[in-house]
């Protein structure tokens, strides 16, 4: 293993920018362990939403859960693409990857206090955590990042300046909250841009396309167990027996339609430039917000069906099939559009409308489950292209 001579008493690997070509690269064990970590704030900011959603509190509860969201995915986000253009394997990358995991926790034990009183303080102590860590490991990189130095320096300013904005929104008026949130928001999400300008990162394709995969894998996991959970309930009130097996068949049916509808494109073909991975990596807040609210709305369904919601029906269903439609909507414009033919691209939009005209039929999102079966068979009878549609 190779030192730098310089910071060899400290045993310091060089973080100089990872060759995006390398071949046989694949997620670490760290990054395992780091996506883990928001398992925990995904699966309380879902149940949050259950929780609101089941109440009739259904505005409150979207708008926190499209703000908590936000910093989960964010944070998570930023360490991946980090990770994949510096990632080192020594004791300081570990430690810092550490803090930023301990501040996904505090993040997580401040998600009740938003959706109950709109209470930030916790969240946002949590989120800083998590950016500061990253300030220190941009800044890092910056010392032997080679053409991409004033790149590592923006990434470390920007968000360092935002941070410091984030923590002084906390003293202004419960009033201008949600426009100064929006406004932050909007300046995170312009840090990348502005500093990939000067000097794009190294990415690997099938490195930080797996990642999301994973990750995606994880939230589609809380929408399985959702499925399971209709089963538990069935066990404990055979009256309800049937309608409750009924909604876990379909459950499990939607979910793995949507694991497979989600891998069918080559992903790592739809990160080719700093344009098309922008739109991969924001989009992605729609599809893995609408993978987390999934499980939340199976869980409305059920209670709906053992007469624990003060939600309709006709909203409950929505409550599965606006994130399911979401979902798909979502991975077909990021990478399933560019590598499909002309018959792909009408099926699975069209699939997607489809789905929400779910709820005018009392069994709940049967019609989901059977577009989605149908547009995956349409899916293995067309593979994808070779080259992305219309070259």
């Amino acid at each position: 293993m190779s030192t730098n001579p310089a910071t060899s008493s400290l045993r310091l690997l060089p973080m100089r920018p990872r060759d995006p070509g390398e071949s046989g690269r694949t997620a670490s064990t760290l990054e395992l362990f780091f996506d883990l970590v928001f398992v925990v704030a995904v699966s309380v900011a879902s149940v949050e939403l259950h929780h609101a959603l089941t109440e009739d509190h259904v505005v409150d509860g979207l708008v926190s859960y499209s703000m908590v969201f936000f910093a989960i995915w964010w944070a998570w986000m930023n360490f991946t693409w980090f990770a994949t253009s510096f990632a080192v394997d020594d004791w300081l990358y570990r430690v810092l990857t550490l803090v930023q995991m301990a501040g996904v926790l505090v993040l997580a034990a401040g998600v009740e206090p938003v959706f109950a009183d709109q209470d930030f303080r916790i969240v946002i102590v949590g989120y800083v955590i998590m950016r500061v860590a990253m300030v220190a490991q941009w800044l890092r990189a910056s010392r032997q990042a080679g053409d991409a130095r004033r790149t590592c320096l923006t990434y470390a300013a920007g968000i360092a300046v935002v941070q410091v904005l984030w923590i002084a929104m906390l003293a202004l008026p419960e009033s201008v909250l949600p426009v100064a949130f929006v406004v932050l928001v909007l300046a995170e999400l312009a840090v990348p841009v502005v500093a990939e300008r000067s000097s794009t990162t190294p990415w690997h394709p099938h490195h930080i396309t797996e990642r999301y995969g994973l990750f995606t894998l994880i939230l589609l996991g809380e929408s399985l167990l959702g499925s399971a959970n209709a089963v538990f309930e069935a066990l404990h009130d055979e009256a309800d027996l049937g309608p409750l097996l009924a909604v876990a068949t379909l459950a499990f049916v939607v979910t793995a339609a949507l694991w497979w509808i989600y891998f069918w494109p080559p992903h790592h073909r739809a990160i080719t430039s700093l344009a098309s991975s922008l739109r991969y990596g924001y989009v992605h807040y729609v599809v893995f917000a609408a993978a987390g609210a999934l499980s939340a709305g199976i869980e409305v369904e059920i209670d709906v069906l053992t007469d624990h919601s003060k939600l309709s029906d006709l909203a409950a269903a929505f409550t599965v099939t606006v994130p399911v439609a979401l979902f798909v909507l979502g991975i077909w414009w990021i990478a399933l559009r560019d590598h499909a033919d002309r018959v792909v691209n009408t099926v699975v939009p069209l699939g997607a409308l489809l789905v929400l005209l779910d709820p005018a039929l009392p069994i709940p999102f049967a019609v989901s489950a059977i577009v989605l079966v149908a547009v995956v068979v349409v899916l293995v009878l067309r593979p994808p292209t070779t080259a992305p549609a219309g070259h």
